[in-house]
């Protein structure tokens, strides 16, 4: 049972993380993300385990992408047609990437070079982000779903929902609208964090620690929502994904530096 004087104390001596953390969740839910690439990027400079900090990672997803989701949704943004195939063969993979034991080195160093690779993809693909029309080439099932099931299980396995692996492929796949690439990602990360955490629990060496876990996902839940409702309503898509592509980039060779040389 969490008590009222642990979280002050959890509180008082993680501000500055409770503060980093709102501000990337407001940072990546305007643009459909959750946010669990920079999560465990600030989790692995304190005291927590490798176990633990994967972990509060995608319980940060699930609450930031949930109310994103929500959001989305409110505003028609989601074609389920287009949307569910991505999502189907992603859950199991997920699963099975969460489950996996990985070393922290491993880990890493996959997290580092796959948001290098992300960035660099998201930036480079800024012709895109005009509207597409009822004539653009309608994106395959078997596909989708294919593309699906790879990120997900290497989301699965670094503990973020890979929201920034799908999305820069559909931008440059033309496959929707900016907003609509958005909403599929928020959607794409709250199940496969889902899944991912699942996964997780399974393994005997599964912990976290609860004061500070509930503290920050309380605080990326308020960061969350002011990010997906500046989404939906007044951020250019264009300075949204900007940012985000240099937040990307600057976290993924952090990490690349910290643990390679």
């Amino acid at each position: 049972m969490i008590e009222l004087s642990s979280l002050l104390n959890a509180l008082i001596e993680n501000w500055e993380i409770v503060a980093l953390f709102f501000a990337v969740a407001i940072l990546y839910s305007s643009v459909g993300f959750g946010g669990g690439s920079s999560y465990i990027a600030i989790l692995a400079l304190t005291g927590l385990t490798f176990i633990q900090f994967r972990a509060i990672a995608l319980l940060c997803n699930i609450v930031v992408v949930s109310g994103g989701v929500y959001i989305f949704a409110k505003n028609d943004h989601y074609n389920w047609r287009k949307v569910l195939p991505l999502a189907i063969l992603s859950v199991p993979c997920a699963f099975l990437g969460g489950y996996l034991r990985i070393s922290q080195t491993f880990f890493f160093t996959l997290l580092g070079g796959t948001l290098v690779f992300a960035a660099v993809i998201m930036w480079l693909s800024n012709h895109l982000l005009t509207e597409v029309t009822k004539s653009s080439k309608i994106s395959s099932a078997a596909k989708d779903g294919v593309i699906g099931g790879i990120i997900g299980f290497v989301s699965g396995m670094v503990g973020i929902g890979g929201g920034i692996f799908l999305a820069p492929f559909l931008h440059l796949s033309n496959w929707d609208t900016p907003k609509r690439i958005a909403a599929t990602a928020s959607f794409f990360i709250l199940v496969n964090s889902l899944a991912g955490l699942a996964g997780q629990v399974q393994n005997p060496e599964f912990y976290f620690e609860p004061n500070i876990a509930f503290i920050l996902m309380v605080t990326v839940f308020f960061g969350g929502q002011i990010g997906s409702r500046l989404s939906a309503a007044k951020i250019s898509p264009f300075i949204i994904k900007r940012m985000t592509a240099l937040l990307i980039a600057f976290v993924g060779i952090r990490i690349l530096f910290k643990y390679i040389y």
